[in-house]
């Protein structure tokens, strides 16, 4: 039986945002976040994405979904999205793959309107449509200025100014995505062709990222439109200074420090611990009183580093858990480098904005005030609530 299969391009050069598609957006990154979202429609079969760039592809495979190689040629500034299709075809073919329909999805669309994409292959796969492509309903008034030229009316009479209700709706297309069918493609080179259908989305989610600028709104954006996750992850890694203490120290006469922490943190901790999660304390701090605390924890801790980015790729590599699968806790600057390779990167909610952006979620607890409760507590509901699931599903 043939197959959904959604391809994303995810080419590694950016004129307008360097490094685009691994930029984040609330907390995830762009190809992530394109990922994720084919993963979370239900009639989609297989989710591929072809690159040029090794790093696109290494989280793309973390993040779940199959690699084609696009070779160099395909993917310059010159080369159209269809080309990549094409090839990802050409590849999917080779690999015994029989592809019905393609759900073309693009990771510079960040809010991915899930139910709208599945509604779109549905149409698709009935025949009722042969491609389908995400827009916004709009009502504005278009004009054109053609170089040296007075503006132009486009799509309005500006001697008879209708009211909006009035005047009949046009679509805008958001970019997020088309789908097609397989056999209409490889006969046009196209995405449109045959009979064309509107998958109409929220304007909220159409933004498409093509400039600093809009990255930045699409950030700002993400509270608002990301719907709450579950914090599923495999290990969890915290910073010490301002997560397991309140980021104070008291200093005796004679030049002993010593921090405050949280018993709930503590119990936190062990309950991670019991459920088979592994902690690790990684911190810049060289007193000995972080290497005390971790002990007494009774988890890992490394401290009086000054990368605390590659500390952390080492320790998940020696353990075997990919970035993608941990939790990092932070509370300032000096953790945005791991906060920026984490699948979940985590915040106080006192930490400094460019902290707070990073995030993906932003706990409802200060440091040394029962943060990492609040993580633990996050992350162990989510297991309780795949237990119960599994239970539900093995009952008579």
């Amino acid at each position: 039986m043939s197959e959904v299969v959604a391809i994303i391009p995810a080419r590694g050069g950016s004129k307008g945002v360097p490094r685009k598609n691994l930029r984040r957006v609330g907390g995830i990154p762009l190809i992530a976040r394109a990922v994720d979202a084919a993963h979370r429609c239900p009639s989609i079969d297989r989710v591929v994405v072809t690159t040029d760039d090794a790093d696109i592809a290494a989280l793309a495979r973390e993040w779940g979904a199959e690699v084609v190689e696009r070779p160099a040629v395909l993917a310059g500034d010159e080369a159209s999205s269809e080309s990549a299709l094409q090839h990802a075809l050409e590849t999917l073919d080779a690999r015994g793959v029989d592809v019905g329909v393609i759900a073309f999805l693009q990771p510079t669309s960040p809010f991915i309107d899930v139910p709208a994409l599945d509604g779109a292959v549905h149409l698709v796969r009935s025949r009722r449509r042969d491609t389908v492509f995400s827009a916004v309903e709009t009502h504005a008034f278009l004009w054109a200025k053609p170089a040296g030229c007075a503006a132009a009316p486009v799509n309005h009479d500006v001697e008879v100014r209708l009211r909006r209700q009035e005047r009949e709706p046009q679509y805008l297309e958001t970019g997020a995505f088309y789908v097609m069918r397989a056999a209409g493609f490889r006969a046009t080179g196209h995405r449109f062709f045959g009979s064309i259908g509107i998958a109409e989305v929220a304007p909220r989610t159409a933004i498409e990222i093509d400039s600093a600028a809009e990255l930045d709104i699409a950030r700002a954006l993400a509270a608002l439109v990301d719907a709450p996750a579950a914090l599923d992850v495999d290990a969890v890694v915290t910073d010490f200074d301002g997560v397991h203490t309140d980021d104070t120290v008291r200093v005796a006469e004679d030049g002993t420090e010593s921090v405050t922490v949280s018993r709930a943190d503590g119990m936190g901790v062990s309950l991670l611990r019991a459920e088979g999660i592994p902690v690790l304390i990684l911190s810049t701090e060289s007193n000995p009183v972080v290497s005390a605390r971790a002990r007494k924890l009774g988890v890992d801790v490394v401290q009086n580093v000054a990368d605390k980015g590659s500390a952390l790729r080492e320790w998940a590599a020696e353990r075997g858990i990919p970035l993608s699968r941990i939790a990092y806790l932070g509370n300032d600057v000096n953790d945005l480098r791991c906060l920026e390779i984490v699948g979940w990167p985590v915040a106080v909610p006192d930490a400094p904005h460019a902290v707070l952006a990073a995030a993906r979620t932003v706990l409802d607890r200060r440091g040394g005030h029962g943060a990492v409760r609040d993580l633990a507590d996050r992350i162990l509901a989510v297991r309780a609530g795949a237990a119960h699931l599994v239970i539900a599903q093995e009952a008579p």
